[in-house]
């Protein structure tokens, strides 16, 4: 009987948590439904409207919030493609080849991580202002990488040091060089880590908010930076700010069901080794 009581409160206490971990998101949807005369006279009484969803993709409020959407897609997919390219290149090198300083070398990189983004972002103005990428895709593209940039490195080298040499050596004595086997070796083996690193880069880049602040004001902004414009004015219009937001966390919670399969398998990858 005790044993079945601590279960209850258990369950219990789990329930509670669960609804209190979900009850913003849900707090989120209720505000993004409500009329504009309801929203401040109600809470939970009121008649639910998709009017806000309306108004936000309709551009009726003179916020062009779906080319913002646009923008994060462009910028977010570029920057991770751009990460790709150069970081599965560099994860496998530093995890097959070790040089004295190697480590630090790594870490350095992986500092960038580390670092406030408000400590650069002054330097980073000037220097947008000076070449020209202020409020441009390829500026946004080259900041949101050193974003992604470290992650993918740091991650992929861990799946890429999983993998036993022996594979890559077999490939080089049947002919292949090292170029070929990493691109029909190593590679392969490790698209379920691709899958999930990906996916957490274009999160990061896609929640960065400080950079697209800084270094855009329209034509390259961001949705993280353009929900905001609906709070401006005499008074607030909380109920397009949530329906901003929720629209804007329709393209990471797709793309994380799309390769559902990958990413749980690309998570616990090299977790036990043979």
């Amino acid at each position: 009987m005790r044993k079945r009581l601590v279960g209850w409160v258990c369950d219990a206490a789990l329930v509670l948590y669960f609804v209190f971990a979900l009850f913003p998101i849900a707090w989120m949807v209720i505000l993004s439904l409500k009329p504009a005369d309801q929203l401040f006279s109600t809470y939970f009484s009121f008649s639910p409207t998709l009017d806000g969803y309306r108004t936000v993709l309709g551009d009726s409020e003179g916020i062009p919030f779906v080319r913002f959407f646009v923008n994060s897609l462009v910028v977010s997919v570029g920057a991770v493609v751009l990460s790709l390219v150069v970081g599965l290149p560099a994860a496998y090198a530093s995890a097959r080849w070790r040089f004295k300083g190697s480590e630090n070398l790594m870490f350095t990189l992986l500092s960038f991580r580390f670092a406030p983004e408000l400590t650069v972002i002054i330097p980073l103005f000037v220097l947008y202002q000076k070449l020209g990428l202020f409020d441009t895709y390829v500026g946004m593209v080259w900041v949101l990488q050193l974003v992604t940039l470290p992650l993918i490195v740091w991650i992929m080298r861990s799946y890429f040091a999983d993998l036993t040499p022996e594979l890559e050596q077999a490939a080089l004595l049947d002919g292949y060089t090292r170029k070929q086997a990493f691109f029909k070796v190593a590679l392969p083996l490790v698209k379920p880590g691709i899958a999930a690193v990906s996916l957490l880069a274009f999160i990061f880049a896609w929640n960065n908010f400080v950079f697209p602040l800084i270094l855009t004001s329209n034509e390259a902004q961001t949705v993280t930076v353009g929900a905001l414009s609906f709070l401006g004015g005499d008074r607030p219009k909380y109920n397009l700010t949530a329906a901003a937001a929720l629209v804007s966390v329709v393209p990471p919670l797709l793309l994380a069901l799309t390769i559902q399969r990958y990413l749980v398998r690309g998570l616990s990858f090299g977790a036990v080794k043979s």
